[in-house]
């Protein structure tokens, strides 16, 4: 199976359907919440701090051994280990997006954030499952086009929690708008209920690892009973999954390659609408083209991406679609000079989604071909917990940077920060290319 054909696959196309409940609350607590936050002047500087709301996104491999391992009662037995967690988390944040949409940023701006953090917290245990999921029901040859379908779904979802959003907030206010997205969540909620629990496949080497510890417990009397239960899932839930990881060639290398190669993106996406709201533009201006317009970009190139990962390779994807990345940055500084110019807000939508949804897809695809199925969840969390970091910890700065630097030197400086991630990755590929041929 290869190139656009795969995208008709049921399997294929639930994940779609699963990337679109993966990303509606993202845009919730970060670029369309950044809007909403700027058209009722809150400060660059709060609004750019307002990016640590994502902080879960980064942090999410803490408590995914628990998703990964631990059993829900009644539901579990109901609705198999992957599906009774999706739900149950996908039911809480429908809650939290109604209660973060209710709030008033002007006069309760701590609550305002404290919701947004909710929302975040939940939607990255959201993403723990479904990632796992995704990984778990789709065969090998599918994963490079299941990585453009969720990203797909994704940005589809950031249409509708973005343009749509926004659209609806003009009309009918932000608490309708948020309203309808929580509605919109219920989608991710049907597709687990009606669709299958993956079969996990667990390698002789894994099943090795983890029978050491059985022994290793029944050598030891003192710690039998329940303390030798806990040990026991701890090892397996906790250990495991990380230890498996670090027998994979130079993995600090590629630990440092995930956490830089999406950072200059997410710098840049911070402060993407209050440019634009800066620049003159109005939110009917922002939807229409910097959403609506710039998703016929994006789609093309997530789904060409995808299909592109299978004949180039993932690694060698990574490095051309990293470059193309980062000269998309350079859109933003154009536009910060033309000012109020609706072609230069086309050209500069188009050139960002165009080149970072082709990033993202063999970004996706390459974490997804990391994991070990039998720490699925675990590992994959640990892997986009660090891309997360470039969207929270890093892009918190930008608002400090744009008023130090000013908005042209500010995205030029994101254009290039990316570069360190883009330097190591050829190294990483020689290395272990030099592990793959040595002889067994």
């Amino acid at each position: 199976m290869s190139g656009f054909k795969a995208y008709a696959e049921r399997r294929v196309v639930m994940v779609l359907l699963l990337g679109f409940a993966s990303g509606l609350p993202l845009a919730l607590t970060f670029s369309t919440l950044s809007a909403w936050l700027a058209a009722e002047g809150i400060s660059r500087k709060a609004i750019g701090l307002f990016a640590l709301v994502g902080t879960p996104y980064a942090l999410k491999f803490l408590w995914s051994p628990l998703i990964d391992r631990l059993p829900l009662p009644g539901l579990t037995r109901l609705l198999g280990r992957r599906r009774s967690w999706g739900v149950l988390i996908q039911a809480l944040l429908i809650a939290a997006i109604l209660g973060l949409g209710s709030t008033d940023p002007v006069r309760e701006i701590g609550l305002t954030a404290a919701l947004a953090l909710a929302v975040a917290f939940l939607s990255a245990s959201q993403d723990i499952v479904l990632d796992a999921y995704r990984v778990e029901i789709l065969d090998d040859d599918q994963q490079g086009p299941g990585a453009g379908a969720v990203q797909a779904g994704y940005r589809l979802a950031m249409l509708a929690s973005g343009a749509g959003a926004m659209l609806c907030a003009q009309s009918f206010g932000w608490f309708a708008a948020y309203g309808l997205m929580a509605a919109l969540l219920g989608l991710g909620m049907v597709v687990l209920l009606l669709g299958p629990e993956p079969q996990v496949k667990v390698s002789a080497a894994t099943q090795e690892r983890e029978r050491r510890a059985a022994d290793y417990l029944a050598a030891r009397p003192h710690l039998g009973g329940m303390r030798a239960k806990v040990v026991a899932w701890l090892y397996g839930a906790v250990v495991c999954p990380f230890a498996d990881f670090m027998t994979r060639p130079v993995w600090w290398a590629v630990l440092l390659f995930i956490i830089g190669y999406k950072m200059g993106e997410a710098m840049a996406g911070a402060m993407a609408n209050p440019l634009y709201i800066k620049m003159g533009f109005s939110l009917a201006e922002i939807a229409y083209v910097s959403k609506i317009f710039g998703f016929g970009a994006t789609m093309i190139g997530i789904l060409a991406g995808g299909a592109l990962v299978t004949r180039l390779g993932v690694m060698r994807a990574l490095l051309l679609f990293g470059v193309l990345q980062s000269l998309g940055n350079l859109a933003y500084v154009w536009q910060a000079v033309a000012g109020h110019d609706l072609w230069a807000l086309a050209l500069c939508v188009a050139a960002e989604n165009l080149t970072a949804g082709m990033a993202a897809s063999a970004l996706v695809t390459y974490l997804s071909g990391l994991c070990n199925q039998a720490y699925t969840a675990t590992q994959y969390a640990l892997l986009s917990s660090l891309t997360a970091l470039g969207r929270t910890v890093f892009a918190s700065t930008s608002g400090w940077l744009a008023d130090a630097l000013g908005w042209v030197d500010f995205f030029l400086l994101t254009t290039v920060v990316t570069l360190p991630a883009l330097l190591i990755l050829p190294w990483i590929m020689k290395q272990q290319g030099r592990v793959a041929s040595k002889p067994c």
